[in-house]
């Protein structure tokens, strides 16, 4: 259970939401467990997020649903206790929980915000949008119940699954994006969007706050801002880079040399 009080969260929650500016990006560099986020909030970052990559590698677990619920959860809890800002967390496609029953979760392990996607990963298939749209509505309506007004990020993953033709994409994602808007989302994550043309596309057609991941030669920071992007996610990124970095220290031991500081 978090230490978090309700009103805490209300104003976590609102703070956060607050930060969704287009054309003036929330960057989410996303944790993985709590030395990570510590060093995140550290580094003067307003609100740490986590991504389930990440945390369920760092557990020795596949993402995508694969880590039990209860181990992702936990990660989230230890997250949010060993920091002060906002924390929001990649609840992938809700790990098959009742809307009630993952917010409860959300809220106890201090988090104010939660990603939510559109894949079935039962099958690894993109979930109909219409009963996706209703479970959105659903965790909006249970975080209302709740008396916090979790921050809904809800991911379109047309892109990451290579769903269609390439040109239907951003139109799918642009119905989609509305359609999870109208029902309750806050903001709207088109994973691996990467063309500056369909990221604009996106923003203008979406009509709510666009969040975009970073990746290594994509757009930069300064352009995303531009297109009117207003939320920036580094997902595994980071965890990967440093996994790279600690296996080139122990290649530096097992050569008889000590790592680098």
């Amino acid at each position: 259970m978090t230490s978090r009080s309700t009103e805490r969260l209300v104003a976590d929650a609102r703070v956060l939401r607050s930060l969704h500016r287009p054309g003036e990006p929330l960057v989410l560099p996303n944790a993985w467990d709590a030395g990570s986020a510590r060093a995140v909030e550290a580094a003067g970052f307003p609100v740490v997020a986590t991504g389930s990559a990440a945390v369920a590698e760092a557990l020795g677990l596949e993402d995508g649903e694969a880590a039990p619920a209860g181990e992702m959860l936990a990660s989230a809890a230890r997250i949010a206790a060993a920091v002060s800002v906002p924390v929001t967390v990649d609840a992938e496609a809700g790990y098959g929980l009742p809307p009630d029953e993952l917010v409860e979760a959300l809220l106890s392990a201090g988090a104010v915000g939660c990603n939510l996607e559109d894949t079935v990963h039962a099958d690894g298939s993109l979930r109909d949008m219409a009963e996706q749209a209703a479970y959105l509505g659903s965790v909006r309506e249970a975080a209302s119940r709740a008396g916090v007004d979790l921050v809904i990020n809800a991911r379109v993953d047309v892109f990451i699954l290579g769903w269609g033709e390439p040109g239907q994409r951003v139109e799918e994602a642009v119905r989609r994006g509305r359609a999870y808007a109208e029902a309750g989302a806050d903001s709207v994550y088109p994973i691996f969007a990467a063309d500056p043309d369909e990221i604009a596309a996106l923003v203008q057609g979406i009509g709510a706050p666009v969040n975009i991941n970073a990746a290594p030669h994509a757009q930069s920071l300064a352009r995303l801002a531009e297109l009117g992007v207003a939320r920036v996610s580094y997902g595994p990124g980071l965890y990967r880079l440093t996994q790279r970095y600690l296996g080139e220290m122990l290649g530096r031991i097992t050569e008889g040399a000590y790592p680098a500081p």
